[in-house]
């Protein structure tokens, strides 16, 4: 950005200077020239010269973000306002940018800040923990001096923030158009919607979630080529039963005790069974066209996905051993116990369990389920909220500061992050060209929406209890009265 800015300064200077030359060159006789023919031919080429100087020059004036301006034809001027995007992980002093799209976007907010008279910086204040609690805290209590953007996370204190007017109505903010593709890309706004009112946003490519990672190793030892995962996911056969298949194929037996030494399957059972509902076309709780809740969990796709995971935690994933902690699954998998794991995509980038695996893994989406046709990534970005105790003029500045903060730098429209995060990470090229590629395509994403029904208690009230030999019906049976309840008063 600063070398944009630097060009378009020369190209001013350039013209000014073009247009002295044509003057000083093309004057109206010279005492001094006594070859008239040659002088007016110099003198034409130079203009052409000129001329072709100052269209460059003028091109180059051009580039560079369109500046956006008030009624007076000036950049809109946020009056040296200072803004903080609050969340619970950046460092107070951000690292020096790493490659050429970092610095790039060092140099476009650099430019911003200058151009629109705001500074801004993104820093942690809360932890992960107590980060809805403290927004509430903070709007109830009135705010303060600073000017903060939110980031928040998925909670029933969050939840009730929306209902109860503690979080600004982006939508009557006419600066920020939610038909970007920015905001299109992971629907957050969707999701944080009630009625025509949008509580919450978020900018940028959806983070990748919930898929299936394999042990290549395991995969070959039982005469599965590990690659042919990856080619059924690419032309469309990649199901539940093709999944079933190869964990039967792979849960052996190998020193003929009695007693599995591979098993097909090891998950956090949670993760799983709300990935397999999604995946066949459920949900628990869905939206209308008209903004409204509705109970879902007796559908029928939902409940065969139920009924599914039941069976395949029967099959592949009853061999936790008694007593054994929750994320027990994770070391099973690291030491090469099973061949299969349902987790999210986070799993396999730097700093997490998977770098301590030895053997080598692969990683493609979900299996579909029968009533699907495609595969889906459930998407659960964090939402940014502006306090709603901040009067109009506050936070139509903070969101346009915000606007402008998210915005990817020229040449980086379609920049994938997670891309490069993941390439660091342990995963193969299939996995990052194919799989976490498609996971953040609009075709292969949706949100959820039981997390936005306040006293819902997903884990407790059911996902915990759909485990090896559960009862599906009765669990639903029991709280079905009690789900709809909460939708209804959700829908007040």
């Amino acid at each position: 950005m600063k070398k944009q800015l630097a060009n378009k300064a020369i190209a001013v200077a350039t013209i000014t200077a073009m247009s002295a030359g044509i003057v000083a060159c093309g004057g109206s006789g010279d005492a001094g020239n006594t070859t008239g023919g040659d002088s007016t031919d110099a003198a034409s080429t130079e203009t052409q010269t000129a001329d072709a100087a100052a269209t460059e020059a003028t091109e180059a004036v051009e580039e560079g973000p369109e500046i956006i301006t008030d009624e007076n034809g000036n950049p809109i001027d946020l009056g040296g306002m200072e803004i903080i995007v609050r969340d619970w992980w950046s460092p107070e002093e951000p690292a020096e940018p790493s490659n050429d799209y970092e610095e790039s976007l060092d140099e476009y907010r650099e430019w911003i800040q200058e151009t629109y008279n705001f500074k801004i910086k993104q820093v942690a204040i809360s932890d992960w923990g107590t980060t809805p609690q403290d927004f509430v805290d903070y709007v109830t209590t009135g705010g303060d001096d600073n000017n903060y953007v939110f980031i928040l996370r998925g909670d029933a204190a969050i939840v009730s923030a929306m209902s109860n007017g503690l979080m600004y109505d982006l939508s009557t903010l006419d600066c920020l158009d939610f038909t970007q593709d920015k905001f299109t890309k992971n629907l957050i706004h969707e999701q944080y919607a009630k009625g025509d009112a949008i509580y919450a946003m978020s900018a940028g490519i959806a983070e990748p979630r919930t898929g299936v990672y394999f042990n290549k190793r395991l995969l070959t030892e039982a005469g599965i080529d590990p690659d042919s995962v990856y080619d059924m996911q690419a032309d469309g056969t990649w199901t539940w039963d093709k999944f079933e298949e190869l964990m039967a194929k792979c849960q052996r037996d190998t020193d003929n005790d009695g007693i599995d030494d591979v098993y097909g399957l090891t998950l956090n059972e949670g993760v799983m069974t709300t990935m397999a509902v999604f995946s066949n076309g459920g949900s628990y709780i869905g939206k209308d066209a008209d903004g409204k809740y509705f109970y879902n969990l007796e559908a029928p796709e939902t409940q065969e996905a139920l009924e599914w995971v039941v069976d395949m935690y029967n099959k592949f994933d009853n061999h936790d051993p008694e007593g054994a902690e929750w994320d027990y699954y994770k070391e099973e998998f690291v030491q090469g116990h099973a061949a299969f794991m349902v987790e999210d995509e986070y799993a396999g980038t730097p700093g997490s369990f998977l770098e301590d695996m030895e053997d080598e893994v692969g990683f493609v989406m979900f299996p579909k389920g029968p009533q699907m046709d495609t595969y889906l990534n459930v998407w659960s970005n964090n939402p940014a909220a502006i306090p709603g105790c901040y009067d109009a003029d506050r936070a139509w500045k903070i969101a346009f500061a915000y606007n402008l903060y998210t915005e990817a730098p020229e040449g980086y429209e379609d920049y994938n992050g997670f891309l490069s995060t993941a390439r660091q990470g342990i995963f193969d090229e299939r996995a990052i060209d194919e799989t976490i590629t498609m996971m953040s395509e609009s075709e292969h994403g949706t949100v959820a929406y039981h997390d936005m029904i306040p006293n819902l208690k997903l884990g407790e009230e059911l996902t915990w209890s759909i485990v090896p030999n559960a009862d599906v019906a009765a669990l639903t049976e029991a709280i079905a009265d009690t789900w709809k309840a909460y939708v209804d008063e959700a829908n007040k």
